[in-house]
């Protein structure tokens, strides 16, 4: 299938990327790395697109006072190559290198993953595992949304209109695990986990096990038991949604063995 006929406009600024976002029937082109394929099976058909990708400001790294600051327009290849996120946000590094395949990593953007809101993509389950900050930009202003706020359900995040994701914060503190399994390397997951862990405090985002990511609380808290007793407590924790290969129970199973990979990295028993 061919996609429909839409008009393209490549602003230069967010002042012109806002003033053409205004029009009805206008939608946000980053990477591109999910929208153009929406666009050719007709699943989207929007009237406007208006790539962002010639917005310098919303692309790069910046390491502040016990954050990493990430623009939108970050690929996926920066971030997985990026020796500064290796050694201050190695939980990012390793979910970059899961993504899809090298030439997806090269197009795909951070922030077209986080708007997007897919419940099987690494991204926003790294931002809940970390209590992320998502940077909101309109022509009224900045908005900072915490990541436990921002992603409402399958493929619904709390962007409003006219807005877009401008970048995202994430603390630096702590240690993190990512784990995911797929049938072959570069599939969706069928299940995923990002763990993070800062003093005695324990983040357990899990992803492909729902309409959105979710975090685990009650195995985080029964984790300070046992292993076994967080993979028990965390069939409360996911809303788990068969697929076409995959069961209800065999995804709790897989969840629950990413679970105690996670935490017996942290030598817990």
């Amino acid at each position: 299938m061919k996609a429909p006929s839409f008009a393209y406009a490549k602003p230069r600024t967010l002042e012109e990327a806002f003033e053409l976002l205004a029009h009805p029937g206008a939608k946000v082109l980053a990477g591109g790395q999910s929208l153009i394929p929406s666009l050719n099976m007709r699943l989207s058909a929007p009237e406007l697109l208006v790539d962002i990708t010639g917005i310098s400001s919303l692309a790069g790294v910046r390491l502040g006072d016990g954050h990493m600051r990430i623009g939108a327009l970050t690929t996926h290849a920066r971030i997985e190559s990026s020796p500064e996120l290796a050694r201050h946000l190695p939980l990012l590094a390793q979910a970059a290198a899961q993504i899809a395949h090298p030439a997806i990593r090269n197009r795909g953007t951070l922030g077209g993953s986080l708007a997007l809101a897919d419940p099987a993509a690494e991204y926003p389950a790294c931002a809940l595992a970390l209590g992320a900050t998502i940077v909101l930009r309109s022509v009224k202003g900045e908005r900072r949304v915490p990541a436990a706020n921002f992603f409402k359900g399958l493929f619904e995040t709390d962007l409003k209109r006219g807005e877009i994701v401008a970048a995202a914060e994430f603390p630096t503190a702590g240690e993190s695990v990512f784990l995911e399994l797929a049938r072959r390397k570069g599939d969706y997951a069928i299940v995923g986990l990002a763990a993070h862990r800062i003093n005695s405090e324990i983040r357990l985002a899990f992803f492909g096990a729902g309409p959105k990511p979710a975090l685990a609380q009650s195995a985080a808290a029964a984790a300070k038991k046992s292993i076994a007793a967080a993979q028990e407590a965390l069939a409360k924790d996911l809303d788990l949604q068969a697929d076409l290969y995959h069961s209800k129970a065999s995804k709790l199973h897989l969840a629950r063995v990413l679970l105690g990979r996670a935490l017996a990295k942290w030598n817990m028993k």
